[in-house]
């Protein structure tokens, strides 16, 4: 009985996540679809000329910007996929490929839809391929980083320290495309709210799924979590 309302209270906040995440998501693809707002063109222009200004600190954001790419992202989900498998959460690796793999074709499709322009600013200090909402680095980030910290948060002791670097790693990822001057502020932001309704909603699936009997209930959970349930 305790479980179930366990899944219930789970169930329920990954619900309302999405419910309240998706909300202004909307709202900034309402956005997207208009002319540029001053805003996003203001902060995109600012930033652009404070990069022109400092080449150390453009040639800085450009190597962290690469360094936590989408392809960075997606490997370090595969590798923790493999090492998940190895100790038997094939359900939890499994969850954490999917997770990454429906946010990141999510992504490409809005953007196809979207079809919003790169900012265009006179001598570009970066470059970068495709339509610009949403910001595939802050998605990718955003997802890759809320996997891995979901998955291993039973084997952690200082969790917060671990939610401030995730957060850390998401806005600074986002915060590099702008100063880099290949997405607006509109476009990281709808980028990050996708990736945690993206982790919601298979958070939510997931659960449903593993408790109607697809799989052994333990085998969502990490090893040393199984270790520790079978003790209690």
């Amino acid at each position: 009985m305790r479980d179930e309302m366990g899944l219930g209270v789970r169930l329920t906040i990954a619900s309302v996540t999405v419910a309240v995440v998706m909300v202004p998501f909307m709202l900034l693809l309402v956005v997207a679809r208009m002319p540029l707002n001053d805003l996003d063109e203001g902060v995109a222009r600012q930033l652009h000329a404070y990069a022109l200004a400092n080449p150390d600190v453009t040639t800085a954001l450009i190597v962290w910007t690469d360094a936590f790419g989408p392809m960075s992202w997606r490997v370090a989900v595969a590798v923790l996929a493999i090492w998940l498998v190895r100790r038997g959460a094939r359900l939890l690796a499994l969850w954490a490929v999917t997770t990454m793999a429906v946010g990141g074709l999510l992504g490409a499709l809005i953007k196809v839809i979207v079809d919003r322009a790169r900012p265009g600013l006179p001598d570009p200090v970066a470059l970068a391929d495709g339509d610009s909402f949403p910001s595939g680095h802050a998605l990718n980030a955003t997802l890759g980083a809320g996997i891995i910290l979901l998955t291993v948060m039973p084997l952690l002791r200082h969790r917060a320290a671990a939610w401030a670097l995730a957060w850390f790693l998401v806005v600074t990822v986002a915060c590099t495309r702008v100063a880099l001057g290949v997405h607006y502020v509109s476009d990281v932001v709808a980028g990050v709210m996708l990736g945690v309704a993206v982790i919601a909603a298979t958070v939510a699936g997931f659960e449903r799924w593993r408790r109607s009997g697809a799989s052994p209930p333990s085998a969502g959970r990490p090893a040393a979590d199984q270790s520790s349930a079978r003790r209690s």
